[in-house]
């Protein structure tokens, strides 16, 4: 058996595979293969329907939200959010917490004032910073739920009237939400709700009337909007997978069923880490993500027999990223506990006989 602890493209349900791999041959017994069929026959606007139906039921969306499926990854939305909603003379905080959110402010930078309220990377981004201000004047705060690289997450997002909109690309539907504090959510699909190739982005439909610059008609939310994300070709097969992903999550008991099922995967996890003595956590403890546990070895000497011990015992993608080092175990929602029990087992055998 292989333990996939990948950050991603990452793990998902084995019958979410098998179900997937049954309709890209003979989807609906209709003969034909979903990978062929047409993006507006019955069959597939049947499965776009659904799939957004379990995004608004499963994270608690309402009629007051737009939700679409579009394609270009989070990296697309570093600029398109900016650029749809950040009018000429306006200013917006970032909240500054690893690699991918500094990409975005970056990107945001092109299209008006940009304020890093706070950030981490003065101690390589391994805490959430607290208690920041965030300037009156800021059309919208943006913020990275979850930081696959240095395995943090925020667990108390800022109480502010300022509209929020945050990445949650790495731990979407991972944990119940509050949609009350956010007027735009959006996630690369391939952590724990799909694949990678589609990019969920939900949105207030109030909210898109702030778009005032002249843009690209692909790149305005309205656009896809308006055409219930059909403009173009959407990316059929993965709104597919997403649709029997979310089916699956739902059948976990959704969002407080599945936190449950991570919280007890991270503790039996990071209990071990804590103990034994040849690793050592790099996130601040009470930053801790649920979703990517980062670690180094107390001795340098025992990164490679580690990795050699993992790949022996069926442990995948466990290598740390390389801006960090070490170790990182991926642990999204369709990671069994079983896997788990795999890498504590390995982590105390290898203590046995190097400490």
């Amino acid at each position: 058996m292989k333990h996939n602890f990948s950050a991603g493209p990452a793990i998902l349900p084995q019958e979410v595979f098998r179900q997937a791999a049954e309709a890209a041959v003979n989807f609906n017994n209709s003969g034909l293969s979903i990978l062929e069929i047409s993006h507006r026959s019955k069959d597939f606007v049947a499965v776009a329907e659904e799939a957004e139906q379990l995004v608004r039921e499963i994270g608690g969306f309402g009629d007051e939200w737009a939700v679409l499926f579009l394609s270009g990854g989070a990296s697309t939305q570093f600029f398109m959010a900016p650029m749809n909603f950040l009018k000429d003379g306006e200013k917006a905080a970032y909240l500054d917490t690893g690699a991918w959110s500094s990409k975005a402010v970056k990107e945001a930078k092109k299209f008006g004032e940009i304020e890093v309220v706070a950030s981490s990377k003065d101690k390589n981004y391994s805490y959430i910073p607290k208690g920041f201000d965030i300037p009156a004047d800021a059309a919208y705060l943006h913020t990275t739920s979850n930081n696959t690289i240095y395995g943090t997450q925020i667990k108390d997002f800022p109480n502010t009237d300022i509209p929020m909109i945050c990445d949650m690309s790495s731990d979407m539907f991972s944990r119940p939400i509050d949609v009350n504090k956010y007027v735009m959510i959006y996630a690369g699909a391939q952590k724990n709700i799909g694949p990678a190739g589609v990019t969920l982005v939900i949105v207030k439909k109030d909210w898109l009337e702030r778009a005032g610059r002249d843009m690209p008609t692909m790149l305005n939310y309205k656009t896809h909007v308006d055409k219930e994300s059909m403009f173009n070709t959407p990316p059929v097969f993965p709104i597919y997978v997403l649709m029997l992903t979310l089916r699956w999550l739902k059948g976990q008991g959704g969002l407080k069923g599945i936190q449950q099922h991570n919280e007890a995967k991270a503790k039996m996890l990071y209990d071990e880490l804590d103990r034994n003595t040849c690793f050592t956590g790099t996130a601040a403890k009470e930053d801790r993500s649920l979703m990517n546990a980062c670690f180094l070895p107390t001795k340098e000497e025992y990164t490679e027999p580690f990795l050699k011990a993992c790949q022996e015992n069926g442990i995948s993608g466990i290598k740390g990223h390389r801006s960090v080092g070490g170790f990182r175990a991926s642990i999204y929602n369709a990671m069994q506990m079983e896997s788990i029990e795999t890498l504590v087992r390995v982590m105390q055998e290898f203590e046995k006989e190097h400490a």
